[in-house]
């Protein structure tokens, strides 16, 4: 905390009771707001007036509940206006495969991931219990609900808090908190993908299905990839609003229009939203010396790929995942790495 404030040694005691709830804190921002960044934001702002106020916390709740309270006020602060993050498939048709790239989008237009390090706790239990709703197309359907519905239906549905702790969070009646549920879950049962398998690193078969993918890709070789992909699968590219739907659309893309990522190279990060995830580099102008591209996110359904996700914000993500801003390799590795 670089927030200064005089007196108070009760509050300068309590930032370190606030630690232990970041990761939570701002796994919920995130699902509130569809943003990394934002969530981190949102956290830092919340343990910022908790700490102002902690003199006047009489422990009435508790301190979890308090502080879910702050940082709930301050994702409906930040969620005051029209625009909500989506994902390329939420905003129009698949394109055609060899069509031209459209101009960019700005990065609010976009669900961004989040690395698994900001969203999970240490408790394999927790990790399990909620990964699920870290998905990707989970968030980018919460999007649709009104700010207050989207915070009901967290708080209720993935962090389990009855409907009291929850009306007492919101400042509403239990009774109120229980219509807008209703409300909520109507909505989400129209905007929420099918349930897919998601990702379980204890899975041999899935971790050899990752294995796979990343040798297919790094070898550029179409068949090997396409043979992991499910039929429906879908490759989308924010900023771009583009994306594409089938294997054979896939490949077709890979090698027009995005055959620039002929000769990357994937390297493995410990996961975003509970999925396997990788920072992307292809090849630069310099032999040798390889470019951020993107950060790559796989959904899967057991033992094929669902979704080839590739976030190109790679200013503002790669330092976010701990990311050098260039790789190099061996030219006898591939010649031109590219």
């Amino acid at each position: 905390m670089t927030t200064t404030r005089t007196g108070g040694s009760g509050a300068d005691a309590a930032v370190q009771q606030f630690e232990p709830h970041r990761r939570e804190l701002c796994a919920y921002a995130y699902r509130m707001l569809g943003s990394s960044f934002e969530a981190e934001d949102a956290v830092q702002e919340a343990f910022t007036r908790a700490w102002k106020a902690y003199d006047s916390f009489e422990g009435r709740a508790s301190l979890r509940s308090w502080l879910y309270k702050i940082t709930t006020n301050v994702c409906l602060d930040m969620l005051d206006g029209p625009q909500r993050r989506a994902r390329p498939m939420d905003l129009n048709g698949p394109s055609t495969p060899d069509s031209p790239l459209p101009p960019p989008q700005p990065d609010y237009v976009w669900i961004e991931p989040i690395p698994d390090a900001l969203a999970f706790g240490a408790d394999p239990a927790d990790h399990a219990a909620t990964k699920d709703t870290l998905r990707l197309a989970f968030v980018a359907a919460v999007q649709h609900l009104p700010a207050t519905q989207r915070a009901i239906l967290i708080m209720r549905e993935v962090l389990r808090f009855s409907a009291n702790e929850t009306a007492d969070i919101l400042t509403m009646s239990p009774a109120s908190v229980n219509s807008a549920l209703q409300r909520a879950r109507a909505t989400m049962s129209t905007v929420q993908p099918a349930e897919s398998g998601g990702y379980d690193a204890a899975d041999e078969r899935q971790r050899a299905l990752v294995s796979d993918f990343v040798q297919a890709f790094e070898a550029y070789d179409m068949d090997r990839l396409t043979a992991l992909l499910k039929q429906d699968v879908a490759l989308s590219m924010p900023p771009f609003d583009l994306w594409i739907s089938g294997p054979q659309n896939v490949a077709r893309f890979m090698t027009t229009v995005g055959s620039q990522c002929r000769g990357s190279r994937m390297v493995q990060l410990p996961g975003a939203n509970g999925l396997p995830a990788f920072g992307h580099y292809k090849p630069g102008p310099e032999p040798g010396v390889l470019e951020p591209w993107s950060i790559t996110v796989l959904e899967l359904d057991g033992e094929v790929i669902t979704g080839l996700n590739f976030f190109l914000d790679t200013e503002r993500l790669f330092p976010l995942f701990g990311l050098e801003p260039q790789l190099r390799v061996s030219t006898s590795e591939g010649g031109a790495a590219g």
